[in-house]
């Protein structure tokens, strides 16, 4: 089976619990105005890999994962690539290497969801016209997604970008709690940082950057945010 990968990280500390490798996949339906890794839209502009070339990079650094590491399959969007995600899971699960899918949602994932000990879920709006605007995408597959999940009581962490002026009212923060609540499989929410680190990138890629006059989210403010979201 071969797939499309944009990079491999190993070693990783902040794409779930432990020491983790990170394959990002390429491809990704969605067009967040705050994405950070627009090279990785087009699954064509990543490399070809068999999934035993993934395996083997991941089983290298088995030895560093203890009980809480292990792979993290992110992208783009690995949901794109199911059977080809799907090949390299079943292999770890073989060799009692613990799985984490980071996702939108947006994809094929009936295969792939018995083969995924934690998903991280990034959630990018809660209403249809703004998750539009966010993404360039309806969110009907965000929501049927999230509700699988709690179909086949698959551990969910959720993560959401506070992008200032976007969603980093308290407002907006006491929705995306009441939202949450109804299911039962997550077990946490991040609340991630909107940065600059992704300007360069498109630069280089010729491409117009799409929230220019937005500035970095302000950590006191976020810490705000998460203190509301606890309470």
């Amino acid at each position: 089976m071969k797939g499309y990968v944009s990079s491999i990280e190993t070693l990783g500390l902040v794409d779930g619990p432990g020491v983790r490798v990170v394959i990002f996949l390429s491809g990704c339906p969605l067009r967040c105005l705050f994405c950070h890794n627009p090279e990785t839209w087009k699954k064509q502009d990543g490399k070809e890999m068999t999934s035993e070339e993934v395996f083997q990079k991941i089983q290298r650094y088995q030895n560093y994962f203890g009980k809480e590491g292990g792979v993290t399959f992110s992208g783009g969007e690995p949901l794109l690539q199911e059977d080809f995600v799907l090949e390299i899971a079943k292999m770890c699960k073989n060799n009692n290497i613990s799985t984490c899918l980071d996702t939108s949602g947006v994809g094929s994932y009936q295969k792939i969801l018995p083969y995924i000990d934690l998903v991280l879920l990034d959630v990018k709006a809660l209403e249809e016209k703004k998750y539009k605007e966010m993404t360039n995408h309806a969110i009907k597959d965000f929501l049927n997604f999230i509700d699988a999940c709690e179909r086949n009581k698959k551990r969910v962490w959720i993560r959401q970008v506070i992008v200032p002026s976007y969603n980093d009212q308290e407002k907006y923060i006491r929705e995306l709690k009441d939202f949450l609540k109804k299911y039962t499989v997550i077990e946490r929410i991040d609340l991630l940082p909107y940065h600059l680190l992704g300007v360069e990138k498109y630069q280089k890629l010729n491409l117009p950057y799409p929230l220019k006059n937005i500035p970095a989210m302000d950590p006191n403010k976020l810490e705000h945010l998460k203190n509301l979201l606890k309470t």
